[in-house]
C-alpha cells in the first residue's frame, strides 16, 4: 500500500467451528466441518434443515440484561472485538483514542429482531413492540456498540455491501491509517440470520443446499455443489499504523497490504459470467500492494458452494494468475458455512495464520472436481507451504467485489 504501513496487531473471531481466533484456526487446519442441523428453530416446514451456527452460550460472556438489547449479529461482533482489543492490547494510556476507529460490517443486520418484533406487533398491537427494536436491528449498531465498549472516539461506520462487506471494511480502515486519518482501526463483520424467513428467503431463490448430510451440503469446486450453507459468526481485526505498533511494543500478527475492490454492475445477484469485475478487484489489490500475480503464495477463494460463484470466481483466478493456475486456492467456506457480511473478515484470519505457519488450511469434502473450476485446490489435510502473499477474495449480491492481500511480516 502506498502511504503509511498498515500492519495487524489483534484478532477477534467468533465461527461455527471456534470460539476465538486461536481455537478456530486450529479447528481450520484440522479440516472441521461446523455444518449441522439447524437448533435454534424448528426446520419441519422447510426445505433447509442445516445451517453452520456459532455454539457459544452467549450468556457466559454478556449479562442477559445487556444481551436483551442487543440483536444476536451485535452480540456476536461485541464478542469477537473484546477479544481483538485484548489481544492488541490497545489502551487509553498507549493510543490517543480520538485517532482509534471502528469500521463493521453486516450484510443483513438484525433480521431475526425484525421478525421477532414484526410477529409481537401482528398479536399484541405494533405500539407494543420492545423500546429496543430500532437500535437492536439497525445494521451499523455493531459498530456503534464497540466503539462504547472501547472507547474509540475516531471514525466509527458499518459497511453494507453484501457478502463483501467483511473484506471492504478491513480495506477501508486499512485505507483510513494509511492516508493518516487514523492510527487504529477495529475493522470486521458480523452476522447472525439463521432464521425461518433468512432460510427461507434465500430457498426461494434456490440459493441453498436442501439436503441433509453435512458432509455433502458446503462444498465449493465439486461438480455436485447445488447451493450455499448459511453460516454465523464474526470476524475482527485490529489494523494498526505500523509506527505507532512499533513505538507500543505491540505483537505484529501480519502486514495488509493490499486492497482492492470494484463493481461487476450487471445483476442483482448473479456473477457476471466474463468474471470481469472480479479480476479488476483482485488486480487492484495486487497492484496497491506493489506486488505481480507470482508472488501470490495462497487464496482463500471466496468459494461459496453454489454453481454460478464457483464458476466465476474460478475463471477470474485463472484470469490473473493463468490457465493451469498453480498457486494453491481453498476455500474454507466448506467447513464454516457462508457467513455473508462477517466472512471476508472472518477469512482475512486465515490468511492471517497462512502466513505466518506456512500453511494452507483444506477446501474439505471435495469429491468430484468440477471441471470447470480447473484450480489447484488443496483438499483432505491442507499443505505446509512457505507463504508471503496470501489473497482473500469476497463477493457479493448486488455486483461487490473485493480483494484482500495478507503479507507475512518481516521485520
Amino acid at each position: 500500500m502506498n502511504g503509511r504501513r498498515v500492519v495487524i496487531t489483534g484478532m477477534g473471531a467468533l465461527t461455527p467451528i471456534g470460539s476465538t481466533h486461536t481455537d478456530f484456526w486450529e479447528a481450520a487446519r484440522r479440516g472441521e466441518c461446523g455444518v449441522a442441523p439447524i437448533t435454534s428453530y424448528d426446520t419441519s416446514a422447510q426445505k433447509v434443515t442445516l445451517a453452520a451456527e456459532v455454539r457459544i452460550d452467549t450468556e457466559t460472556v454478556v449479562p442477559p440484561a445487556e444481551a436483551r438489547k442487543m440483536d444476536r449479529f451485535t452480540l456476536l461482533a461485541v464478542i469477537a472485538a473484546r477479544e481483538a482489543l485484548r489481544d492488541s492490547g490497545i489502551t487509553s494510556d498507549n493510543t490517543d483514542l480520538t485517532r482509534a476507529g471502528v469500521l463493521i460490517a453486516s450484510g443483513i443486520g438484525g433480521l431475526t429482531t425484525i421478525t421477532r418484533e414484526h410477529t409481537r406487533g401482528e398479536e399484541r398491537g405494533y405500539d407494543r413492540v420492545s423500546p429496543f427494536f430500532i437500535p437492536m436491528s439497525i445494521a451499523n449498531m455493531a459498530a456503534g456498540r464497540v466503539a462504547i465498549e472501547s472507547g474509540f472516539l475516531g471514525s466509527c461506520s458499518c459497511v453494507v455491501t453484501a457478502c463483501a462487506g467483511g473484506a471492504n471494511a478491513i480495506g477501508e480502515g486499512a485505507r483510513m491509517i494509511r492516508h493518516g486519518y487514523t492510527d487504529v482501526m477495529l475493522c470486521g463483520g458480523a452476522e447472525a440470520c439463521v432464521s425461518p424467513l433468512a432460510v427461507g428467503g434465500f430457498t426461494s431463490m434456490k440459493a441453498l443446499h436442501e439436503g441433509s448430510d453435512p458432509a455433502r451440503a458446503s462444498i465449493p469446486f465439486d461438480k455436485n455443489r447445488s447451493g450455499f450453507v448459511l453460516g454465523e459468526g464474526a470476524g475482527m481485526l485490529m489494523l494498526e499504523d505500523y509506527n505507532h505498533a512499533i513505538a507500543r511494543g505491540a505483537v505484529i500478527y501480519a502486514e495488509l497490504a493490499g486492497f482492492g475492490d470494484s463493481c461487476d454492475a450487471y445483476h442483482i445477484t448473479a456473477p457476471d459470467p466474463s468474471a470481469d469485475g472480479a479480476v479488476r478487484a483482485i488486480e487492484n489489490a495486487i497492484r496497491d500492494a506493489g506486488l505481480s500475480p507470482a508472488d501470490i503464495g495462497y487464496i482463500n477463494a471466496h468459494g461459496t458452494s453454489t454453481p454460478l460463484n464457483d464458476k466465476c470466481e474460478a475463471l477470474a483466478i485463472r484470469r490473473v494468475f493463468g490457465e493451469g493456475c498453480a498457486v494453491p486456492v481453498s476455500s474454507t467456506k466448506s467447513m464454516t458455512g457462508h457467513r455473508l457480511g462477517a466472512a471476508g473478515a472472518v477469512e482475512a484470519i486465515i490468511c492471517v495464520n497462512a502466513v505466518r505457519e506456512g500453511y494452507i488450511p483444506p477446501n474439505i469434502n471435495l469429491v468430484e472436481r468440477d471441471p470447470e473450476c480447473d484450480l489447484n485446490i488443496i483438499t483432505a489435510t491442507g499443505k505446509t507451504t512457505d507463504i508471503k502473499y496470501a489473497l482473500s477474495n469476497s463477493l457479493g449480491f448486488g455486483g461487490h467485489n473485493a480483494a484482500l492481500i495478507i503479507a507475512r511480516y518481516d521485520k
